[in-house]
């Protein structure tokens, strides 16, 4: 029932714009193998090959930290419609944050948001489809603005003092490089 594809088509891309959610998976050399789920309107396709997301800030970095060490990087979709489907992008994922040189050019793809970390960049190696029978259907997907709020409660300088306190470091104390180029 999987089938495998090297680059995204117009069925997929079409498929990935439907979506209100996805969910990342990394993990460095050693350690804990994190699993994130996403929201928000924060997901842009760049090309056949690429694809990337806005990284929001929350209470960890660990997709950042791990990429650092590992660029293993694994984003899934599933279609909670009537429709099943599950769509999973292999690849070698990049940290873009706001000292970067190319951050103007990949923030581009995105609306601003205050709160907005870095972005990560996910290098397509190989895509698989697969049924996805078993996943339930539930609908009327809407996002929440918590994040939003709380960011703008603490203003440009009290996310910064939340990312110098809760954001340098993955769990396993690997480094997230949040202020560096």
């Amino acid at each position: 029932m999987a089938n495998f594809f090297e680059e995204l088509n117009d069925k997929h891309i079409d498929f990935i714009k439907q979506q209100h959610i996805f969910f990342t998976a990394s993990a460095a050399s050693e350690g804990l193998v994190n699993l994130s789920p996403k929201g928000m309107d924060t997901f842009a396709v760049i090309d056949n090959n690429t694809v990337a997301y806005l990284d929001m800030t929350g209470s960890g970095n660990e997709t950042a930290a791990h990429l650092h060490q590992n660029p293993r990087l694994t984003i899934m979709m599933c279609s909670f419609s009537k429709h099943p489907l599950i769509f999973r992008m292999y690849g070698d994922g990049s940290v873009i944050n706001k000292y970067h040189d190319d951050w103007l050019k990949w923030a581009s793809h995105f609306p601003a948001y205050l709160g907005t970390r870095q972005i990560i960049a996910l290098k397509i190696n190989k895509i698989q489809t697969s049924c996805g029978y078993a996943v339930p259907t539930a609908g009327n997907f809407q996002q929440r603005d918590t994040l939003i709020k709380w960011s703008e409660k603490k203003g440009d300088q009290g996310i910064h003092d939340y990312w110098e306190e809760k954001n340098q470091t993955s769990l396993d104390g690997f480094p997230t490089h949040i202020f560096k180029k």
